[in-house]
């Protein structure tokens, strides 16, 4: 790499580092106020709340690296513009295209780290941070509301792909009206069990069961029906969510191979599922912004130093702020079915590098 690229890269790392902290701090505002406030306002244990941040981090870095990168970019090549280094660099016989070589790089890997934290670190995270949820429930059912009027039960989901739904959850462990269902994908439960009580103990595995019925189905209709005073029912993971979506993980949480057989099999039975597609579109297309912004940024600094503009801090952060609400508005539209699944991934990364493209034909004429 050129003395001139690791120059460039040097600027640029400063202020993605600051970015990204920055980020990841403004979510977790977010996730104070509307989840570990109310959570702690309810006596919710500090320990279980505090790993619950903890494991919202890995998402925030995800999410934030490809936004912080395009903020760096236009903050660093805007002070090296300020500065008549780039113009110095350009007068020494630097092409203007060399902007480009070390930005992109630096966004590759991004995009690379960005895909990976996803696939290996928020996939686990999520599922863990479920758990901890469900420990927080059961620690102290209160922190849902669970037995007031006009609150719903608590569906817990484990592993195992069975639903455990409560009519009541006691400090300690305590469930009583319990009923399992063992689901299967796109076809009626395989089993249904029903408990007056059950205990699930902190840490442990099983589901203490009393006075209980198991129905078993074969194509929709019973097969078996058995009566029992006690049983245990080993679980996996057991998890619980706040949001009232009955602990599911949302699609783009769910590990790769599992969501392209999930939307594999949607597709072969023609089945809509915009929210299950637009997340495995996503999966891609996140990581890939940092190309696109990075390529944007680039971009906009060739445009504003043959300009003779100057692009400071205000206008990163408004630039960075309409990236971050044009995904927000078609991450909605597509999980509705909106717009398709593929358009509302990809939109805010071709909008990019479209706006890219016509900065530096607008250079070219200047």
């Amino acid at each position: 790499m050129k003395r001139f690229e690791r120059y460039v890269i040097q600027e640029i790392l400063p202020p993605l580092v600051g970015a990204l902290l920055a980020i990841i701090l403004l979510l977790l505002l977010l996730l104070l106020e509307e989840v570990i406030a109310p959570l702690l306002a309810k006596g919710a244990s500090g320990l279980l709340v505090a790993r619950l941040v903890a494991l919202n981090i890995p998402e925030a870095v995800a999410l934030g690296l490809p936004i912080a990168l395009m903020f760096a970019t236009l903050l660093g090549l805007s002070r090296l513009a300020a500065d008549s280094e780039i113009k110095a660099a350009l007068a020494s016989g630097v092409p203007a295209s060399r902007l480009f070589r070390p930005v992109l790089t630096l966004a590759a890997v991004v995009t690379l780290g960005a895909f990976a934290i996803n696939e290996l670190v928020v996939t686990r995270a999520r599922v863990q941070a479920q758990s901890v949820q469900r420990e927080i429930v059961l620690d102290n059912p209160r922190v849902i509301g669970l037995g007031d009027p006009g609150q719903p039960g608590l569906v817990l989901r484990d592993a195992l792909n069975r639903a455990i739904s409560v009519g009541e959850a006691l400090p300690g462990g305590e469930l009583r009206d319990l009923r399992i269902v063992t689901m299967q994908a796109g076809l009626p439960p395989r089993e249904v069990i029903t408990a007056r009580e059950g205990r699930l103990r902190p840490g442990s595995n099983v589901l203490e069961l009393t006075e209980g019925r198991r129905v078993t189905f074969e194509n929709g209709r019973p097969v078996t029906v058995l009566s029992f005073a006690q049983g245990t029912l080993p679980v996996q993971d057991v998890q619980a969510s706040f949001d009232g979506s009955g602990a599911a993980l949302a699609p783009f949480y769910l590990p790769l191979p599992e969501l392209l057989a999930r939307t594999g099999a949607y597709r072969a039975q023609n089945v809509p599922a915009p929210a299950d597609f637009t997340a495995l579109y996503r999966k891609f297309s996140e990581p890939l912004a940092a190309l696109a912004l990075a390529f944007f940024a680039v971009s906009l600094a060739v445009y504003t130093f043959r300009s003779g503009l100057n692009l400071g801090l205000v206008w990163a952060l408004l630039l960075t702020f309409a990236y971050y609400a044009t995904w927000s508005v078609f991450k909605v539209m597509g999980e509705n079915g909106a717009v398709p699944p593929l358009l509302a991934a990809a939109a805010p990364d071709v909008i990019a590098v479209l706006a890219g493209v016509a900065l530096l034909w607008r250079a070219s004429r200047r």
